[in-house]
């Protein structure tokens, strides 16, 4: 056994035979791991004994381990779910951590409502009403919706009442709604086309057209030419759309696939979505390679993806072998409220799917590594283009984004090896810069980023401001003040002027370095120009983001305590119940009234005050 303090050998001495979780240590109280187990004596003493027949991660992993704190639990299913709740909480470095942990665009129908419409949402309630999905992109959402539209002409319109209009609407006029808003079909008429909907959008095709050849065939021998024409047209969309439609599975269930390919140090791990027998969509993570291997990377994934409420299939298929595949089933069982299965694939056409996942996850290993390598030689040769003996492997970008000196606010974004290293982000509020003086307003955040405790330790190896010659004194004066020149290389990114290529052959963005007084045209050396753009558009980008949230705030703030009833405790209820402005802006009257306190009145002139200015103004970005 490794060699241990004395206190941490009194802990494994007195470790219970019962399930639970247990949290690895270092001697900072530093959590490196956190595991469950069955019997936790047996699984946590197998770090420590037999070290040759261990992974090398696994050693280092023990030798740093000084303090170990476990908690027990009633069952191992209860140890599954307390594992996640505390690894998504202190994301261990040694444990495997999903970084990608958004939830996915799917669409929701409430059939509780008297005329239920589709909705994109990204969480999934347990509220009764029906999901579909996920979609991976927003694109992949709106071709689904111009589809489905076009066959289902489902309401488009927002809330559950309808107020008598002269006119239907734009959409009716297209034949891409049902012209619920002047009464022109029935209830049951508009529940049939739901029904229809809901089984397309389930996969279940085939009982779509049976029920479409039959609605069909009623329609014309009772005389009713002009219905039997619409049933018929909307079968032929139908059919039009499946056969372009990739089948990947003859049985027709709602599968997830997961593979994965290793690369020296790097892991891909793809999914597939499968709904219906037919792939709606795929995605990529890239992990580094834990002690377990590429089935403790699955079983990790599994358990923080799906814990997410993200849409659960009926299937999952794995490549591997792994020890909670019945424990996971049981638990994502629990999830959906239905039998999810972990299912080992090893022939047939499962196996046929397991080979495509695979593929898609060496294909981003292969295109990772060529595009890190393209990134290392511009790196290199930007180095030598500022007069650096060494690669600039850390890039610092500076932005400023307001409107007419309104809301300002700067953004700093890191690149490391060519990459976004977003845990180095950092966005700030301009506090001390009257007006729109951006150059003012750089030298703040300048100031700010390198008087930091916290981010002062970590200096770039590359500096680059958005600008010319200007920005680039200043930002060179602000490190002098700093007495952080000699540390801290500077460079200037500029945009081409519209007067400049007006007049003859646009010269490309300019690089300007400290002591040349002719910039560098960048278009003559593409991947770097290339990677130097990516790093000026994620800062704008960071930049304007930042912005368009301090001015939803204020404008938001405005407008809502202009509505009579609304004081700062509702206006806080609001924002907390649908979580961010953007989410309350584009929210119903239906969902408004489901925050407490707020009657249908209310509710309405919320959805009008809001409604009123939902853009505001364009931001600058300098």
């Amino acid at each position: 056994m490794a060699t241990m303090n004395s206190n941490l050998q009194d802990k494994l001495d007195n470790l219970p035979s019962a399930s639970g979780v247990y949290i690895m240590k270092d001697g900072n109280g530093e959590i490196l791991y956190v595991g469950k187990g069955k019997d936790l004596r047996k699984r946590v003493f197998s770090y420590f004994r037999n070290q040759e027949h261990v992974s090398p991660k696994t050693r280092v992993l023990v030798g740093k381990v000084a303090d170990m704190e476990v908690i027990l639990t009633g069952t191992e299913k209860e140890a599954l779910i307390l594992e996640s709740n505390l690894i998504k909480l202190h994301r261990p470095r040694y444990n495997v951590v999903l970084r990608d942990d958004k939830r996915y665009l799917v669409l929701r129908l409430d059939p509780k409502s008297e005329y239920p419409g589709l909705s994109l949402v990204r969480r999934i309630r347990n509220d009764g009403a029906l999901y579909f999905g996920p979609y991976s992109s927003a694109q992949a959402v709106r071709r689904t919706l111009k589809v489905l539209y076009q066959m289902f002409p489902l309401r488009q319109c927002s809330g559950p009442k309808f107020k008598t209009r002269q006119r239907p609407c734009l959409n009716h006029q297209m034949g891409r709604c049902l012209g619920l808003c002047v009464g022109t079909v029935s209830a049951e008429d508009y529940a049939q086309v739901v029904e229809q909907a809901v089984l397309f959008l389930k996969g279940r095709t085939k009982d779509l057209q049976n029920k479409l050849r039959d609605e069909m065939q009623r329609a014309a021998e009772s005389l009713q030419y002009e219905k039997a024409a619409l049933y018929r047209d909307r079968l032929h969309a139908v059919e039009r759309t499946l056969e372009k439609q990739l089948v990947t599975s003859p049985h027709f269930r709602d599968q997830d696939v997961i593979a994965t390919r290793q690369r020296e140090d790097d892991l891909a791990l793809a999914v597939l979505f499968i709904r219906g027998g037919r792939m709606v969509g795929s995605r990529v993570f890239a992990f580094g390679i834990p002690q377990g291997g590429s089935s403790e990377v699955v079983g990790a994934f599994i358990q923080q993806y799906y814990a997410q409420q993200q849409a659960l299939p009926e299937e999952i298929l794995i490549a591997e072998p792994m020890v909670d595949r019945a424990l996971l089933s049981d638990w994502l069982t629990d999830l959906k409220g239905k039998r999810v299965t972990v299912r080992l694939a090893q022939r047939g056409d499962a196996r046929r799917l397991l080979v495509m996942a695979e593929n898609n996850a060496a294909n981003y290993l292969l295109s990772e590594m060529a595009r890190q390598e393209d990134n290392l030689a511009a790196l290199e040769r930007l180095g030598e283009k500022v007069g650096m003996e060494t690669i600039p492997r850390r890039l610092e970008c500076v932005d400023i984004s307001n409107v007419r000196g309104q809301f300002p606010v700067g953004s700093l974004v890191a690149f490391l090896d060519g990459e976004p290293d977003k845990s180095a982000y950092r966005r700030y509020r301009i506090e001390n810069v009257k007006g729109s003086d951006d150059t003012a307003m750089m030298a703040e955040v300048l100031k700010r980023r390198f008087t930091d405790e916290r981010d002062s330790q970590f200096l770039p190896d590359l500096l680059v401001v958005d600008g010319g010659r200007g920005q680039l004194n200043r930002a060179l004066s602000v490190l002098a003040e700093l007495d952080l020149s000699a540390q801290v290389p500077v460079a200037g990114l500029a945009k081409t002027p519209r007067r400049d290529s007006q007049s003859g052959p646009n010269p490309g963005d300019r690089l300007y370095l400290t002591g040349q007084n002719r910039p560098l045209l960048l278009k003559e050396d593409p991947p770097l120009h290339f990677l130097l753009a990516r790093l000026r558009d994620e800062a704008h980008r960071f930049a304007i983001r930042y912005y368009q949230k301090r001015h939803r705030r204020g404008s938001l703030r405005s407008r809502l305590d202009k509505v009579c009833g609304i004081g700062p405790k509702r206006r806080r209820d609001l924002i907390r119940h649908f979580g961010s402005v953007r989410s309350l802006v584009a929210a119903s009257v239906e969902e408004l009234t489901q925050v407490r306190g707020i009657s249908w009145k209310l509710a309405e002139r919320i959805h009008v005050a809001l409604r009123g200015d939902e853009k505001g103004g364009r931001a600058s970005s300098n």
